[in-house]
């Protein structure tokens, strides 16, 4: 009789962390979605928007410091409440392997608090991936700030960071879409990040990743970058692989780049392996020679005639591309933004469950807007 070792045999486990109201936003939208084989915590100052969260595993953090009314927007104030609660922080995050920090970055929870949890992660000895937003354009130059030293407390914390700018969502998606849904679209991104690296791991598919594997592409890489995209049709693998190799949010940083690609292509039960080859030839062709590229095939009945394909970029020597990365805050952009109507109604569905208390610095005429539509 062969004994396997436990060690050897058990799954990875992988779990997800939404930190502030962008983050809880964003885990509530991965559950709805159906995200498998990871565990789900959020962490907030705003007991209230903690309560109406879907995670099975809530952590209110700062009680004493915020008294349970969230934090005003101030990252400060959002640091100081994740270091008065660690130990319960800890706790959550005990027994994992992986850790997915999500947030938006420019509010007060989310920027603060995040970098904290990261480190905790990664002192607990997890691979730490943060997959978090940078503001829309729109939101004001006091969050676009906010963020960008965020982004830069985060980054000394994590193995990697995908940073996803909601700005270069606009290239992407209908003039016409609303302001609630525009913040919508910026959750479903976020989870594509992050279920386009955990899905290769906790689902069974035509090709299966190891844990390890994963592991040696995203271990203290830094930045990352991602692209994911879409096709149906006769050439639906070779047009999704080409889509996500060329997507606006991978901005003006090429794939050829990159030390470590991660790709995952998901697809109905009529995937075949020829269309993997196809989109894997694809990246293979647009990576760099000596880059370490690992892929995984999905099944997801829900996709049908769809192919996705997500690629995570990893290993960059270099960034010039900080701008390249993060776009810079045009003033006169801002002020004209600030200073412009409401657009007209479209068809679009309105979402009821924005957290408006998570932009309570957004331009005065933003928050309006939010407000009408969120009731």
């Amino acid at each position: 009789m062969i004994e396997l070792d436990e060690d050897l045999t058990r799954s990875a486990v992988l779990k997800v962390v939404g930190v502030g109201g962008a983050g809880g936003n964003a885990v509530d939208n991965m559950i709805e979605h159906g995200l498998q084989g990871v565990e789900f915590v959020a962490i907030n100052t705003d007991v209230q928007a903690l309560s109406r969260c879907k995670a099975p595993v809530k952590v209110h953090i700062g009680s004493s410091v915020t008294r349970g009314l969230g934090a005003g927007a101030h990252p400060d104030v959002g640091r100081r409440a994740a270091e008065e609660d660690e130990d319960r922080i800890r706790e959550a995050l005990a027994g994992a392997d992986m850790v997915f920090v999500t947030a938006g970055m420019g509010g007060g929870t989310g920027t603060g608090a995040a970098p904290v949890v990261a480190r905790i992660a990664r002192e607990l000895g997890a691979l730490t991936v943060a997959v978090v937003t940078k503001p829309f354009l729109f939101e004001g130059r006091r969050r676009m700030k906010n963020a960008e030293e965020g982004l830069k407390d985060l980054r000394a914390c994590v193995d990697t960071i995908i940073t996803i700018p909601n700005e270069k969502l606009f290239e992407v998606v209908d003039e016409k879409t609303s302001v609630v849904d525009a913040f919508k679209i910026a959750d479903d991104v976020l989870r594509q990040g992050v279920q386009g690296i955990s899905d290769i791991i906790t689902v069974p598919g035509l090709v299966n990743v190891d844990f390890a594997d994963v592991k040696t592409v995203m271990e203290g890489q830094g930045l990352a970058l991602m692209g994911t995209a879409s096709a149906t049709g006769d050439n639906r693998a070779r047009e999704a692989a080409m889509g996500a190799v060329s997507s606006p949010l991978l901005e003006d940083v090429r794939v050829e780049g990159a030390k470590g690609v991660l790709i995952n292509i998901t697809g109905g039960r009529n995937l075949t392996l020829t269309e993997v080859r196809e989109a894997a030839g694809v990246i293979y062709e647009a990576a760099h020679e000596d880059a370490n590229i690992i892929f995984g095939a999905v099944i997801d009945d829900r996709v049908e005639e769809e192919v996705r394909v997500t690629v995570i970029a990893t290993g960059f020597d270099e960034m010039p591309a900080e701008e390249q990365l993060e776009p810079t805050v045009d003033e006169e952009a801002v002020s004209q933004a600030q200073s412009e109507e409401a657009p007209e109604e479209t068809s679009q569905p309105v979402h009821e469950d924005i957290d408006l208390e998570e932009y309570g610095d957004l331009p005065p005429m933003l928050r309006r807007m939010l407000e009408k539509d969120s009731h």
